[in-house]
């Protein structure tokens, strides 16, 4: 397969504009009230910047949101196993003077026993928000479909994009401002690739994903990410090269090679992907600022090895506490409680 790639046409600094002042970011904040997040592409780019902005405030300033969502119910429906992101949801929640109650589903999926529609019209009469970690991303759709108080995609077959504005918030943390960032990520075509792809492109980030033949991301999210980078002026680059792909790059991004459901492909996997593992030997073609970046959990020494993971590039860990300031800026948007603060008061 050779590249793809998609022309740059300059950055737009329409979401930046956007927030230039408090009343812009107002506006932004109450339109989101009463939305679902089940995709990165659900939102705009002023959207998405808002979100980050005030990720960033309640990480530096949280006393100002303790009481944001007071006696507000969040439920947390998993059927998938979970340590990030059940802990970070709860404790955001928790922070900011809201409830979360966890159910679990890993043993009997949602739709099962009850309908979906049927559930989401009772879970509306008692929750403020919903919060699913699914295997099929229609459960997500059609709960959403079905209620009428916020959904939030904690991850599903297709996408997992409150992990992605948690890791674009680590990159502003380390960059600043994203446009024009080279962003590479190596490995699977799979649902954290599809919402990396979608918030990079949302953010004018300069894109390249590197699979193996076979394990592209998928072709419609591939066509959205295209869309929406024409309109930022980022790029999104398909390659099966890895080291093309690494070389002068500002992040290098994987994931595992076999993600939950897969298990029995684990074995088929293996070699395919031996060549995509992120080691020094690739991270030595990034540049020499470079960070090196996972969603975890990492199986160590198959797609990355304990001296790239941990090392003084490796931010992994920011990635993992991010996850829980960006859902709480998720959460605070969705119900009605962000605010700005004074620009001297937050950290940039």
């Amino acid at each position: 397969m050779d590249p793809i790639i998609i022309p740059t046409r300059g950055f737009s600094s329409k979401a930046a504009a956007a927030l230039q002042s408090d009343t812009a970011f107002t506006e932004i904040a109450k339109g989101l009230i009463g939305r679902d997040l089940c995709s990165i592409a659900d939102l705009s780019a002023e959207e998405l910047a808002a979100i980050l902005e005030l990720a960033h405030a309640v990480k530096e300033q949280p006393e100002d949101f303790r009481h944001a969502l007071d006696a507000k119910q969040m439920v947390m429906f998993f059927e998938k196993a979970s340590l990030r992101t059940r802990l970070t949801f709860e404790a955001a929640m928790n922070t900011v003077g809201g409830n979360a109650i966890f159910v679990d589903q890993t043993k009997q999926p949602l739709g099962e026993r009850e309908s979906i529609p049927d559930v989401a019209r009772n879970l509306e009469r008692w929750m403020n928000i919903i919060v699913l970690r699914t295997f099929a991303h229609e459960t997500v759709t059609e709960m959403a479909a079905n209620s009428s108080v916020p959904v939030i995609n904690a991850l599903s077959d297709l996408e997992h994009p409150c992990q992605a504005i948690a890791d674009f918030m680590t990159l502003e943390e380390r960059f600043g401002a994203l446009a024009g960032l080279k962003f590479t990520y190596v490995g699977d075509g799979n649902n954290v690739c599809h919402s990396l792809m979608l918030a990079a492109a949302l953010l004018g980030v300069h894109m390249t994903v590197a699979t193996p033949k076979g394990f592209e991301p998928n072709l419609d999210v591939i066509h959205k990410a295209i869309e929406l980078a024409e309109q930022t002026g980022g790029t999104i680059t398909l390659t099966h090269d890895p080291v093309k792909a690494a070389t002068d790059a500002d992040a290098i991004y994987t994931d595992v090679c076999t993600s939950m459901g897969q298990e029995h492909e684990a074995t088929k996997r293996t070699p395919i992907f031996a060549p995509f593992q992120v080691n020094e030997s690739l991270m030595s073609n990034a540049r020499e600022s470079a960070v090196f970046m996972h969603c975890l959990p990492a199986h160590r020494g198959q797609e990355v090895t304990d001296a790239v993971l941990d090392s003084n590039q490796s931010v992994v860990f920011d990635q993992a506490e991010n996850r829980m300031h960006a859902q709480k800026a998720i959460a605070l948007m969705l119900l009605g409680g962000a605010k700005r603060l004074p620009k001297n008061k937050v950290r940039r």
